[in-house]
């Protein structure tokens, strides 16, 4: 039988399994990324963490409008009492009722504090971008999860497509053992030999069955739906082989989120060092209130009284000595700032790192993707000599073993080395900020 009948037949099983998959929903990267991005939970809750920093950038959080309070306070009493007036007269009344009612609305107003209001609500600005940084990075690494866990479908897929093959060719080498051993040019050893063989064939793939269905397991994991969920990915695995990596550097610095949060981190503590400094002047407040006051006594020169009216006045005042608080809070402050600088500086340093080396691998995987390529073309030409010479009987069961293997090995490291660059692709991309999601 021909190399050519074979691969017709493997064709056939290619398209067999292909209508069998018909029912199965075609999952695209982009559709994956876009269930990722809607039922992610890391996502979620990066996203509510990152509406509680827009909520809190307000100016009424910075301090800077004023507290407006209503008060009420009714006191009361039952007492026995009894007066001795100057006159010497004598007054006693037992159960005696008091009661005082008093109120009314307060403003009060803080309308200089060394402008520390200020730097605040600067401070909680520089918070919300922050946040949206930390969303960036959550938002990032899920992703690169998700094209990773994708990329490992297809390499997968693409392994089972290799080992349905050599089931084919096992399949057919059984059958020709069969007929040589019945016309008496075969021994029943090599018959059984074939039997071996495609039953190890057959056990590698249930094992590749089975991780190609965890993976599918873990892909629903990360896309938050049902793990059951069936679904067929594209069998076609392309890396990018144009990424340079000064422009991938440039793109890092831009908009990396790690060292974009870093960068934040070091203004967040410039502007508590500001507010530190405010206390140093005076804090001027001012105040008002309209308050309405009702007593009644049972015993007394006043039996009852009533009052109404406003109240306003500012009061201020100024840290002279704290027991040197002040200096020793801000001298930790400028540390805490010498410690964003050293922050920045690492993180450069290792974003360089980590971009030089995966950059490395990236170049060394492109070179194997090429290398396993012609290594497949060679493998594909042999199985198709050995498949002719083992037709007409002028090799051994053995050496049509070891190209049936060598080819099938050589699919699946070129499938292995293509799953590889692509790895090295996203890392470099989750890397410069620029994976698109």
């Amino acid at each position: 039988m021909t190399y050519t009948k074979i691969l017709f037949q493997s064709f056939i099983l290619i398209l067999f399994c292909a209508a069998t998959a018909n029912a199965q929903e075609v999952l695209t990267l982009e559709s994956a990324v876009k269930i990722a991005l809607e039922n992610n939970y890391e996502i979620k809750i990066a996203t509510n963490n990152l509406t509680i920093q827009k909520t809190n950038v307000a100016i009424g959080n910075a301090g800077m409008l004023p507290t407006v309070t209503a008060n009420v306070v009714d006191n009361n009493s039952i007492q026995n009492s009894s007066q001795t007036r100057q006159d010497g007269t004598e007054t006693e009344l037992d159960n005696a009722k008091n009661n005082s009612l008093t109120y009314g609305v307060g403003l009060d107003w803080t309308i200089f504090d060394g402008m520390r209001m200020f730097a605040r609500m600067d401070q909680l600005k520089e918070l919300q971008k922050l946040g949206e940084a930390q969303l960036k990075l959550t938002l990032i690494t899920r992703i690169s999860d998700v094209n990773a866990a994708y990329y490992d479908l297809v390499q997968q897929r693409q392994q089972l497509a290799a080992l349905d093959t050599t089931i084919v060719i096992s399949n057919q080498r059984l059958t020709l053992a069969q007929n040589r051993f019945t016309i008496g040019k075969a021994s029943k050893l090599e018959v059984l030999n074939a039997q071996v063989d495609l039953n190890t064939d057959q056990v590698a793939l249930l094992r590749q069955k089975e991780l190609y269905a965890n993976s599918k397991i873990l892909l629903n994991q990360l896309l938050a739906r049902d793990v059951a969920s069936d679904f067929k990915v594209i069998d076609v695995l392309k890396v990018d082989s144009l990424l340079l990596l000064q422009e991938l550097k440039a793109l890092a610095e831009k908009q990396n989120p790690q060292l974009e949060a870093q960068i934040i981190n070091k203004r967040v503590a410039e502007l508590e060092l500001k507010q530190i400094k405010a206390a140093r002047y005076p804090t001027v407040r001012v105040n008002t209130s309209y308050n309405f006051s009702e007593s009644q006594s049972s015993l007394g020169f006043v039996a009852e009284s009533q009052s109404r009216g406003l109240n306003y006045g500012f009061s201020a005042s100024l840290n002279i000595f704290d027991g040197f608080a002040q200096n020793r809070n801000e001298k930790i402050a400028k540390i805490q700032i010498e410690n964003s600088k050293l922050n920045i500086d690492q993180q450069n340093l290792v974003l360089n790192s980590q971009l030089a080396t995966s950059y490395q691998t990236y170049l060394t995987n492109l070179e194997l993707i090429a290398l396993e390529e012609k290594n497949e073309s060679i493998a594909k030409q042999n199985l198709n000599i050995t498949l002719d010479k083992f037709r007409i009987g002028t090799i051994t069961t053995l050496e049509f073993r070891t190209a049936q293997l060598n080819y099938v090995n050589a699919k699946v490291r070129y499938s292995n080395a293509q799953f590889q660059g692509k790895l090295s692709e996203i890392a470099l991309r989750e890397l410069a900020g620029n994976l698109i999601f």
